[in-house]
Parts: structure tokens; sequence; C-alpha cells
């Protein structure tokens, strides 16, 4: 495991966790790996009460590093998604405390999915969002899940099928993101909160917290398995591996309906 890939640190009772795969933060399996194993800490530390996680990079994250699918068959793109999608969902959901993400740059694709396993989303005037899968002949399966449970349908297919980004105001009026602050404090906004959680009982937050996501789970590990069966289907199309090769190559992709 490559730990430098994401810093982790403990003061106070506060963790954070800053993903720092410069320049953009592209999601390895390893960088994966190393942030389940910080969230793990985190979660089994009794002296932690709030996690925060950010980017040591100007980016939050761009996503995936294509390599993982590219030129790869579906069942390369399963293994990263039942880290991704599976395990992260996982840790979050048992962590027993508060998890905030404090973004200031950009967030896309696997990016978001970190960005929204997250108990909260404080965002600085300067970040943006987007799901750009779709561009690069892939689909944004986890978030037909997320998504329109927190925006609903009309808000969410826009920016899942359009692929286009967008600033943190109109992530705030979709209700994606919990605040928006001046540029360049949402890491301090998000310490703010992490402070005031951890004046909090840990045994009320915990059992409480614990009671919250069990009330929004329902059938979600369900649709997120179903979600990940469809990516990894779309993964071996010709259309897919044609627009990943494209982004790479900085031309138009041509589509064959394959």
């Amino acid at each position: 495991m490559s730990d430098e890939l994401v810093r982790y640190s403990v003061a106070d009772g506060i963790a954070e966790i800053f993903l720092d795969r410069g320049p953009v933060n592209a999601l390895s399996l390893e960088l994966i790996d190393s942030l389940l194993d910080k969230l793990g800490k985190a979660r089994q530390d009794d002296a932690v009460r709030a996690v925060v996680i950010s980017s040591a990079h100007k980016v939050f994250c761009a996503g995936l590093d294509l390599d993982i699918i590219r030129g790869k068959g579906g069942l390369d793109a399963k293994r990263f998604l039942e880290k991704l999608y599976f395990a992260l969902n996982d840790i979050q959901y048992r962590l027993g405390k508060p998890s905030i993400a404090a973004i200031d740059g950009a967030a896309r694709a696997g990016g978001m999915t970190i960005a929204i396993s997250c108990d909260m989303i404080i965002a600085g005037e300067g970040a943006t969002f987007g799901y750009p899968e779709i561009d690069v002949g892939l689909i944004p399966a986890l978030h037909f899940v997320q998504l329109p449970r927190l925006v609903g349908k009309h808000q969410a297919f826009g920016p899942l099928f359009l692929g286009e980004p967008f600033d943190a105001q109109i992530a705030f009026r979709m209700g994606l993101v919990s605040e928006v602050v001046e540029k360049g404090v949402a890491l301090a906004r998000a310490r703010h909160l992490a402070e005031r959680f951890k004046e909090k009982s840990p045994v009320v937050m915990k059992l409480g917290r614990d009671a919250f996501m069990r009330a929004l789970d329902a059938d979600y590990r369900r649709a997120i398995e179903n979600a990940a069966e469809t990516l990894a289907l779309v993964a071996t199309t010709e259309d897919c591996q044609e627009g990943l090769s494209a982004f790479v190559e900085k031309r138009k992709p041509r589509y064959s309906g394959r």
C-alpha cells in the first residue's frame, strides 16, 4: 500500500484525511486502498470524534485513473468498483462519527463518489462538480442511485447524461452540497464543524448516526450492485474503449454503437 497517496493525521479528536496523488488525485486501486485504510483507522480510534476529507492539491479529485478500465475487461472494472462503491460505502456506513468533505477545487466522477460518501460537503466558491463519464464512453453508475436520492430525478438527469460541470452555487441549489463558503475557506469551515460535532456525546452520536444511516439505506446496496454490474458491462463495449482512447489521445471519439 502506498501510504503517501493519502495523508492521515489526528489532533484534538479530529482526523484529517488528505488525498495526495498529484496533480489531480486520479483514483488508483492503491489510492482507494489507502483511503479505506485511513477511514478504518478513524473508525477504530475512540479518540477520533469527527473526520474531515480534503485534498493536498488544487483539484479535489478528477476521478479514476483511466488505465484501470482502458484496454481491460469487465472483471477489472468490477474489482475497482467493489472498492470504490461497496467498500467505501460500507466503511462510511459504519464509521460511527461524522465525516465532512471540504472541497475548494474540482470534483469529478469518482471524486464525486468520495465526496457524496461523506455526511456533509462544504464547498468553496471555487469548487466545481461534474460527471464527465458519458463523454468518454462510460456511465456514472453509482450516481444513478445516489444523485436522484439526493436531488430528485429531474435535477439529476442533466448532470449525469450531459456530463457538463457545474459550480458550487448550482450544487447548493440542487441540494448536493451542505454549504457554500468563500473560496479557500472550505477546509477551515469543515474543521469548525468537526469541532462542534466533537462536543457532542460520542455514544449518542454513534447510536444516532447509525440509526440515521439505517433510515437512509432501504434497498441501497442492491441498487449499487445493479449499477456496478451495468458499468462492468459498459466497460466491455467497443464504444467505451473508443471513448477512453479518444480522451487520452485528445481527439473526438468515433462511436460505432457497439
